[in-house]
């Protein structure tokens, strides 16, 4: 990870290391910023090659609204991962719990960049609680709390 005292980012290849995504459900290209215990700043640059633009829609491509909150629950993620110190192993998934107040404010399309906000509101008994938006220019396009929880495989069962 490339850390210094005022800015910390993180390339595909350390985010990799972070999510078990991988194409074409790996949701987030770069960390921009991010600060254990409270925020965390990604994006997902959006091209015409997604697989999802196939049928959603082929005359006027958007993004589909979940695939906007899963970006940001994998924001989320990444963020608890490196608040806790830890690198996930094979075993290890992040499950939602919930997803609250979960608004969509403007269409994401090719060519835009989703900016992701992640914020840490609380973490009790194993549930992180999150407030997430995603902006593209300045302009939320979408807005949720996020709840998950983080498992080991074999407790998953």
């Amino acid at each position: 990870m490339t850390t210094t005292a005022e800015n910390k980012t993180l390339c595909i290849n350390q985010i990799k290391e972070l999510l078990p995504h991988r194409y074409p459900l790996l949701l987030v290209d770069r960390v921009l910023n991010w600060e254990a215990n409270k925020t965390i700043t990604a994006i997902k640059n959006v091209t015409v090659n997604e697989e999802f633009f196939n049928g959603h829609f082929p005359h006027k491509p958007v993004m589909p609204g979940v695939l906007m909150i899963e970006a940001m629950a994998q924001t989320a993620a990444i963020l608890s991962f490196l608040t806790m110190g830890v690198k996930p192993d094979e075993n290890s998934v992040v499950y939602f719990v919930g997803i609250d107040n979960a608004r969509f404010k403007r269409p994401v399309g090719p060519g835009d960049q989703l900016k992701m906000d992640v914020e840490i509101l609380r973490v009790s008994r194993g549930i992180w609680k999150y407030k997430a938006v995603g902006s593209v220019d300045g302009q939320t396009a979408v807005e949720a709390e996020l709840m998950c929880t983080i498992r080991n495989t074999a407790e998953a069962q």
